[in-house]
């Protein structure tokens, strides 16, 4: 191998490779290292504020003096300003365990992270639930911003279901947690007149949207999944499965009001699934139905004898502004976009 008149030796190129990977490793080691240093010491600066405003009764004024002097020490630091110093305090009252702050969820999330959770949420239960996703997750500012919005820990596990009936705890408890109520589906970010074509090739290039909002662990397996029945043929509409469940989810998407006899076709895939693809170490197929609106008393009557673990959501794009909502297919576009039968 020749490169710009110099004979390489064999293997030169996996070396590099080799060498490339060794250094940005190292390089995002440290930045997670300087990140949890920062963290750590805005948390200390947060709590002594706390405790000497506590002693002394300090007023604005004295946050605006202690701000110039650190600034003028430390010139070379920017996060030492006068706003940042209020959120130093806040962080401070906000987690005010003895454990070290690095040690908790959120001492792993960048600065700008907490700020947000400090800003939208009032809670300190909310505030960990929601760092603790996004540490997990590794969610950037604005999908943690998104997640908040769309009242993701509020709308987790709220739907009606069988669980209970159907599955052993804890294994119902875990079922409940993956089916949301209702389901946003404000990332298409369409405006104008879209075609069919237009809407599918949205819904296809925003997988990654539809991975999010359904939660953390599903992966999609496919859409329109067939199945032959002793010659009858039968297409599920998507099918996932959970990794950190290792479970099937079958989901149908319906136009309208619920009606009973949806659980009835539900029942009948997720027993599908569960027979030709489930295998031992997997935990039972569950199955979501994802419907324009419902009545809670006609879901339960549906679901009291279904003998198959499902749930009933409804879907909305109530988070997105008037002006937007205006401009969205409604359900029977988006379902005729996707192919999917409403008389089933």
């Amino acid at each position: 191998m020749t490169r710009n008149g110099i004979a390489l030796p064999d293997g030169y190129s996996e070396f590099l490779r080799d060498l490339k990977q060794r250094v940005t490793n190292a390089r995002s080691q440290a930045q997670r290292t300087v990140n949890t240093q920062l963290i750590e010491l805005y948390w200390s600066l947060g709590r002594a504020i706390l405790s000497e405003q506590e002693k002394q009764g300090w007023g604005a004024g004295v946050m605006n003096r202690l701000a110039q002097d650190l600034r003028s020490e430390f010139p070379e630091m920017t996060g030492l300003s006068r706003s940042n110093l209020f959120y130093m305090r806040a962080f401070a009252a906000s987690w005010t365990g003895e454990a070290p702050i690095v040690q908790q969820a959120v001492g792993q999330l960048p600065w700008g992270h907490i700020t947000v959770l400090l800003d939208k949420l009032d809670d300190l239960t909310t505030r960990q639930w929601y760092a603790a996703e996004a540490a997990k997750n590794g969610w950037s500012r604005n999908v943690l911003l998104n997640q908040i919005k769309n009242r993701t820990l509020e709308r987790t596990g709220a739907a009606p279901s069988n669980f209970a009936a159907e599955l052993a705890a804890p294994d119902s408890e875990l079922a409940q947690q993956i089916a949301k109520d209702p389901y946003v589906f404000d990332f298409l970010e369409l405006s104008g007149e879209v075609a069919e074509r237009d809407l599918e090739q949205a819904l296809m290039d925003r997988i990654v949207g539809t991975l999010r909002e359904l939660g953390t662990g599903f992966a999609f397996v496919g859409r329109q999944v067939h199945f032959d029945v002793a010659g009858d043929d039968f297409y599920l509409d998507l099918l996932f499965f959970h990794v950190d469940q290792l479970r099937y989810v079958v989901i149908e998407l319906k136009t309208g009001k619920f009606q009973p006899e949806y659980a009835g076709k539900l029942g009948f895939y997720v027993s599908l699934v569960d027979d030709r693809l489930r295998r031992e170490a997997h935990a039972p197929t569950v199955g979501i139905l994802i419907c324009g609106d419902r009545n809670d008393h006609t879901v339960r009557y549906a679901l009291g004898r279904a003998g198959s673990p499902m749930a009933v959501s409804t879907y909305t794009y109530e988070s997105l502004p008037a002006a937007e909502k205006q401009v969205l297919p409604d359900a029977d576009e988006l379902t005729a976009a996707l192919g999917w039968d409403t008389e089933e």
